[in-house]
């Protein structure tokens, strides 16, 4: 099923200009608008010489039609690269319809972290649902960090305990890393 979702992307995304297929990073497949359709998530890197993040890419099933259609472009929101290891974005489809974006630094210098966007898709758009994130110092054992936030409830916990902000309704296509980092006290 995979390969045949591949190869009904690829036509899709060329016809749309989007990325060619060698800046594809990661990819997901997964039914986001619950239609009974395999869907399709993907991050591209921005191509050459742009200092920009990579962009997410996210494709619905037109059944009626045998083809996926662009849904959303969101350029520049998922940071990381393959050239260094460690740090390769990732996308993992969630068995609620809902999928993750993760970035990470796990291996370059003392500060390593994990994020992830849980993203759903709610009144036709994709929307930031959680925001999880973790981090530790390589040289402190006590020098970490970690948030796990509801987005929609703006109600969460930290390391520190629970913390509760404003409930939020937030494209992913709008998303910033300060809302979820700004809850959960991570800036501080």
């Amino acid at each position: 099923m995979a390969a045949l979702l591949l190869s009904a992307a690829l036509p899709a995304m060329a016809a749309a200009d989007d990325f060619p297929a060698d800046r594809i990073i990661a990819m997901a497949s997964g039914d986001w608008n619950k239609d009974g359709t395999p869907d399709l998530a993907v991050v591209a890197t921005p191509g050459d010489g742009s200092d920009e993040d990579n962009g997410v890419y996210v494709y619905l099933a037109k059944p009626e039609e045998n083809r996926l259609t662009l849904a959303l472009a969101a350029p520049n929101v998922a940071w990381g690269n393959l050239t260094m290891y460690g740090q390769e974005p990732e996308l993992a489809a969630l068995a609620n319809g809902s999928f993750t974006i993760t970035t990470k630094n796990d291996a370059v210098g003392r500060d390593r972290w994990r994020q992830s966007l849980t993203v759903a898709y709610r009144n036709f758009d994709f929307i930031v649902a959680g925001y999880t994130y973790s981090s530790y110092d390589t040289l402190d054992p006590n020098g970490g960090s970690e948030c796990d936030l509801n987005v929609l409830t703006g109600k969460g916990k930290t390391h520190r305990g629970p913390v509760a902000g404003k409930a939020q309704f937030v494209l992913l296509k709008d998303w910033k890393d300060g809302i979820g980092r700004s809850i959960c006290g991570l800036d501080e």
